[in-house]
């Protein structure tokens, strides 16, 4: 018997993705403009976003921004209310990690603004959200995390804490806004994008190796997943962590004989 691919409806539902403009966060926004969403992408670089909104069409717009800044923060949230009515989904996916090397050996500026996009943004955008009317009409929230939160890494040891603290943001705010609002995360595992680009080739040999799957993820993967978390088909899903990640955190249970 074939099997017939899942189809999601977000057919008359509106989103803001932040981070919108490439990688994960461009495919979240495809993916949901295809299921029938409107969306809003959000990002530092204009011309990605005026790319990002001429191939999705009508159903896409822009607006620039820097995701931890309050002001810029509260004026797009302004801005899709006004174009959309209501907003009913969020993805947190903007981020950066600006630092490679040994967490002993990392600067306080760049902790600042590592704490600053990857921790703090999420919560700044979701209390702008709630403030603005998921609280009355409900909605959904996915941050997108890593499974590097979950241990351990020699060289992306601070990016992983301000995931790990992410997740338990998720937790933490799907305790305190449901029924209203269901708050999850997706944590990605080595998904090919441009942050990924900048790690050494030896260091992705040896993360391939770990995956049982056999490949990286491809920015789709993470979509679906996303595009899973904020549909009713996952209504009575909250305060989880969905790892996507072709199996890595398996790998130590495989059989090397």
């Amino acid at each position: 018997m074939t099997r017939r691919p899942v189809q999601i409806d977000h057919d008359g539902k509106t989103a803001i993705v932040t981070g919108g403009s490439r990688g994960i966060g461009r495919a979240v926004a495809r993916e949901l403009v295809r299921s029938g969403a409107r969306v809003l992408v959000t990002g530092r670089k204009r011309p990605a976003l005026e790319a990002t909104a001429a191939e999705l069409g009508p159903a896409c717009l822009w607006r620039a921004c820097h995701a931890a800044a309050a002001e810029d923060a509260a004026e797009c949230v302004a801005f899709a209310v006004e174009e959309f009515g209501r907003v009913d989904y969020l993805v947190n996916n903007a981020a950066t990690n600006p630092q490679w090397g040994p967490t002993i050996d990392v600067p306080a500026p760049l902790a600042a603004k590592l704490t600053e996009v990857n921790q703090w943004a999420p919560l700044l955008w979701t209390q702008l959200l709630w403030r603005a009317g998921m609280r009355e009409h409900g909605g959904a929230v996915v941050n997108v995390t890593s499974i590097g939160a979950f241990a351990p890494s020699p060289n992306t040891g601070y990016y992983n804490a301000t995931k790990a603290a992410l997740d338990h943001l998720t937790r933490q705010l799907a305790a305190e806004l449901a029924p209203a609002v269901r708050v999850n995360a997706v944590a990605p595992g080595m998904v090919d994008t441009e942050m990924a680009a900048a790690i050494p080739e030896a260091e992705r040999a040896r993360l391939l190796d770990g995956i049982p799957l056999n490949r990286f993820g491809s920015p789709e993967d993470i979509a679906a997943a996303t595009s899973f978390l904020l549909s009713d088909r996952a209504g009575w899903l909250t305060g989880h962590v969905l790892v996507v990640d072709g199996g890595a955190l398996v790998a130590n249970g495989r059989s090397t004989s």
